[in-house]
């Protein structure tokens, strides 16, 4: 997949309404996002039977660095690094790191099942706050879109309710919040800051914090594990421009309900690495997220051609 376009730090303030070429063009860097961290999770998945969950996260965050901090001088762009909002860039590494590490809490309480179908609700908040923060026009076939895509998500996972009357089910409902506060952040910052600097200090944030955390604990890299490191490196960092290049270019509304192709991604990789052959409530509901996927880009793809008509 060819790399994302990188806009300068001087990028103008988003308006309210994109145009529908940019969220084109963010959906794309969603779909590229979403499966880039879906291979990240497999590793992350290989290497969480033998580290603590928040000791791999942390491995994640440092691996990644070294390229990150290569791509940002390739860039030019290290003097900037310092110019920043602070603030915002501040709370979306305390939100970041709350946020694995309240994950890393729910699937020890839950089933993966529960647990993603609970993270799932991610995209309705974006939206909900997209409206709110960011002022962006949400339109009908965006709801209609993120509602096929969690309908999809509990066909597939088919959770026990009961699980979520839980600690767990609160935690997952924290991280899901998290990430979604995160993620309209970077919608707001990608208005002045670059994406070197959002890419850099995410990161960044991730291996301080992270890392702290898992210290009291750390347990020494085994030497075979290092390959799998490096796969976490390079699929990290590939992974944060790309997600960082969709919430930039697309309005959050429209990108959000992206995240649930993350379902086909593990299905693909479940084939692949562990010959895991999805189920058939598992396929119905991976094909109702594929539907809800094509019918939003179709919509755009209508508007676009809509608004490029004369008159």
């Amino acid at each position: 997949m060819s790399p994302p376009v990188i806009a300068t730090s001087t990028a103008p303030a988003a308006s309210p309404v994109l145009p529908t070429s940019g969220n084109l063009h963010g959906i794309l860097a969603m779909v590229a996002a979403v499966g880039f961290f879906s291979v990240m999770d497999a590793l992350l998945k290989t290497l969480s039977a033998s580290y603590p969950a928040m000791q791999v996260a942390a491995l994640r965050g440092w691996a990644a660095l070294p390229l990150v901090v290569l791509y940002v001088l390739w860039r030019g762009e290290a003097r900037g690094l310092l110019k920043v909002r602070w603030p915002l860039h501040l709370l979306r590494g305390v939100l970041n790191v709350s946020m694995l590490a309240l994950f890393a809490y729910a699937i020890k309480e839950l089933a993966l099942a529960e647990a993603y179908t609970l993270f799932f609700i991610a995209p309705l908040i974006i939206t909900a706050l997209s409206t709110v923060v960011l002022g962006e026009k949400v339109r009908g076939a965006h709801w209609v879109a993120i509602a096929l895509g969690l309908l999809g998500v509990v066909v597939a996972l088919r959770p026990n309710q009961d699980a979520f009357f839980t600690l767990g089910a609160l935690a997952v409902l924290g991280a899901a919040v998290g990430y979604a506060v995160s993620a309209i952040t970077g919608r707001v910052l990608t208005r002045t800051d670059s994406s070197a600097s959002l890419v850099f200090w995410t990161t960044a944030f991730l291996a301080l914090g992270a890392g702290a955390l898992a210290l009291p604990g750390w347990v020494g890299v085994q030497s075979a594990h290092w390959p799998l490191v490096a796969g976490l490196a390079v699929t990290g960092f590939a992974g944060q421009l790309a997600i960082t290049e969709a919430f930039r270019h697309g309005q959050a509304s429209v990108v959000a309900p992206f995240e649930y192709t993350a379902l086909a991604w593990g299905m693909g990789l479940d084939w692949v690495l562990w010959q895991a052959v999805p189920g058939v409530p598992t396929l119905v509901g991976g094909a109702i997220i594929i539907g809800s996927g094509l019918y939003l880009v179709r919509q755009e793809h209508a508007q676009r051609t809509q608004s490029a008509a004369p008159g």
